[in-house]
């Protein structure tokens, strides 16, 4: 359920309430503040936002000194029947509006001191794991997994057609995996590495069921954030795991195995290239896009590159796969 509120000057309160009284369950309307404005509170079903946003953002596109704040609402007394059922009846759509999405990878896809401590810490952690051959700690890398937000941001940038967010999204992907390269290559370089160690190993052997794992998980993370189910993303996190290759790949070169940095290398690109495929078709699949036509046909062409574009990299890498 959101609760959204339209602060709006009070000669548009008539074309708010229309809404309001198609699609919210409840709604309530403030007195005039001293700025000539009125606040409109509604509480909407969550995959109904979307349409009431779009409704809105149309009909208030020329009014000026608008605001529309969009609030997750966990509970309300006394429950409202009329959205618990409509909550029922569309439960397999989205119940992320297009705007909550956008907010979130934004967070996602920045560059920021926060991002980069991030990844200095997991890199420290996944590489302590795999060369003590320790799963736990590994899993614990896995967790912190700062470099699947940028993936997730630039699969919904493309299908929003959001070119600033597809360029951030890379830049910070680039980073987030330069700095890794770097960090794990000096520790491998100050602390010996025992190729042996499964745990190495197995960052090195990829197969069909890793570019399986990588396309379902890929899937499942998108599905988890469009329709608010958080918790799902712990498990994506080590199922497509992108730190562990990534370390053991810098690992492998500074120790001069390159036989095994290669298929390092091949696991990390099947698990980003799997990752950015599955997002994508899946973002295409549940209708995720801009709201005006024009902006829908410039995101049209720009998923539609984007995921021929990848499934030819994942043929690609499925040859190289056959081939060792």
């Amino acid at each position: 359920m959101r609760l959204i509120d339209v602060v709006t000057p009070a000669g548009q309160v008539g074309t708010v309430l229309s809404l309001a009284e198609q699609h919210a369950g409840d709604y309530w309307v403030d007195t005039q503040s001293e700025d000539g404005r009125q606040t409109v509170h509604m509480l909407v079903d969550a995959e109904n936002s979307q349409k009431v946003l779009d409704g809105l953002q149309s009909f208030l596109s020329s009014a000026e000194n608008v605001r529309i704040v969009v609030s997750k609402v966990d509970a309300t007394l006394p429950v409202i029947e009329e959205l618990e059922t409509q909550g029922k009846a569309r439960s397999s759509g989205s119940a992320s509006s297009r705007e909550e999405l956008l907010s979130e990878m934004e967070k996602r896809s920045r560059l920021d001191r926060n991002f980069l401590i991030l990844v200095f810490l997991s890199t420290i952690v996944a590489a302590v794991g795999l060369i003590k051959n320790n799963v736990a700690v590994v899993i614990g890398a896995m967790v912190i997994a700062p470099l699947l937000g940028p993936n997730l941001s630039l699969a919904l940038g493309t299908a929003l057609g959001e070119k600033h967010l597809m360029l951030r999204s890379v830049k910070t992907n680039l980073a987030g995996v330069g700095l890794t390269l770097v960090l794990s290559a000096l520790i491998g370089f100050l602390w010996p590495v025992d190729i042996r160690s499964p745990e190495l190993l197995a960052r090195t052997d990829v197969g069909l069921d890793s570019v399986a794992l990588a396309l379902a998980s890929g899937a499942a993370a998108v599905l988890s954030i469009t329709t608010g189910l958080s918790s799902v993303l712990v498990g994506v996190m080590v199922a497509v795991a992108l730190m562990p290759p990534a370390v053991t790949l810098g690992l492998m070169l500074v120790s001069g195995q390159y036989s095994l940095a290669v298929g390092a290398l091949l696991l990390l690109a099947v698990n980003v290239v799997c990752l950015n495929f599955a997002a994508n078709f899946v973002f295409f699949a549940q209708g995720v896009g801009p709201r005006t036509w024009h902006q829908k046909k410039q995101a049209r062409l720009s998923i539609i590159i984007s995921i021929t574009f990848w499934a030819a990299l994942l043929v690609i890498l499925m040859a190289v796969i056959f081939w060792r």
